[in-house]
C-alpha cells in the first residue's frame, strides 16, 4: 500500500491542482517583478494623450516578461513532485527576451502611432470611417501580437519568419484568433470596469488561456515548420 502512494503521490486531481496555483503564483510573481519598472513608470504617468511614447517605452519589458511566462506556462510540471516555475521562467526570458522584443517593440512602435491619431482624430481632418479602419488595424495588430510571442517563445525562427506566420495563422487558424479576441476583450473590459490593474493580476491565468486557444497554431507549426 505504501509503495502505490508513494508512486501515486504528485498524480491525482488535488496534487495537479496544487502544481498548477503553485505555478500560476510563482510564474505572476516573476512576471510582474521583470515587468516591474515600465509598469511603475506606466501607472505614474498621467492620462494625457501626449504621455503615449512615454507608455510605450513602459511597456517594453512587458513583451520578453510576457514571452518568459509563457514558456514557463508551457513547460509546466503536473506533478507535485517535479516543480520548477522560476527555473522555467528564467530560462525563458534568457532564451526569448531579445526574440520576443524584436516583435514587441515595432508592435509598440505601431499601436502608438495608431493610438495618437485616434486621441488626436479631430485635428486630422480625415473621415470617420478612417477612425474605424485604423480602430480595426489596432486590432488586428494585438491579434497578431498574441500570436507573434506565443510562437517566438516556443520557436526559434527568424524574426520576420515569426512575423510572417503569425499573419498567416491569423486566419488559417480562426478559432485560435478568436480565442485571442475574446481574451483581449474580457480584459478590456474588465479593466474599463473594474481597475487598470486587472491585466497585471490576471496575468498568468490569461496567458494559460492564450496557450490553450493557440494549441492548433503550436501543433501546426510543429508539423509543418519545424524540422
Amino acid at each position: 500500500m505504501s509503495t502505490v502512494r508513494a508512486d501515486a503521490f504528485g498524480t491525482g486531481v488535488l496534487s495537479r491542482a496544487a502544481a498548477l496555483i503553485h505555478t500560476l503564483v510563482t510564474v505572476e510573481a516573476l512576471l510582474l517583478l521583470t515587468a516591474a519598472p515600465g509598469l511603475v513608470g506606466l501607472f505614474l504617468l498621467g492620462p494625457d494623450p501626449a504621455n503615449l511614447p512615454l507608455a510605450a517605452l513602459c511597456l517594453l519589458p512587458l513583451g520578453p516578461a510576457v514571452s518568459a511566462a509563457l514558456y514557463a506556462l508551457h513547460h509546466r510540471s503536473r506533478d507535485l513532485t517535479d516543480l520548477h516555475p522560476a527555473r522555467a521562467f528564467r530560462r525563458g526570458w534568457r532564451l526569448g527576451a531579445l526574440p520576443a522584443l524584436k516583435l514587441w517593440a515595432p508592435l509598440l512602435g505601431w499601436l502608438t502611432v495608431i493610438a495618437f491619431t485616434l486621441t488626436h482624430f479631430s485635428a486630422t481632418g480625415l473621415p470617420r470611417w478612417w477612425a474605424v479602419l485604423s480602430a480595426l488595424t489596432g486590432a488586428g495588430s494585438l491579434l497578431w501580437g498574441a500570436h507573434a510571442l506565443v510562437l517566438t517563445t516556443l520557436f526559434t525562427f527568424r524574426a520576420r519568419d515569426t512575423a510572417r506566420l503569425a499573419a498567416y495563422f491569423l486566419l488559417r487558424h480562426p478559432r485560435a484568433t478568436l480565442g485571442a479576441a475574446s481574451l483581449l476583450i474580457v480584459t478590456a473590459a474588465g479593466t474599463a470596469l473594474l481597475t487598470e490593474a486587472l491585466p497585471a493580476l490576471l496575468a498568468t491565468p490569461l496567458l494559460l488561456s492564450l496557450l490553450h486557444s493557440s494549441r492548433p497554431v503550436i501543433a501546426e507549426t510543429e508539423e509543418e515548420f519545424t524540422a
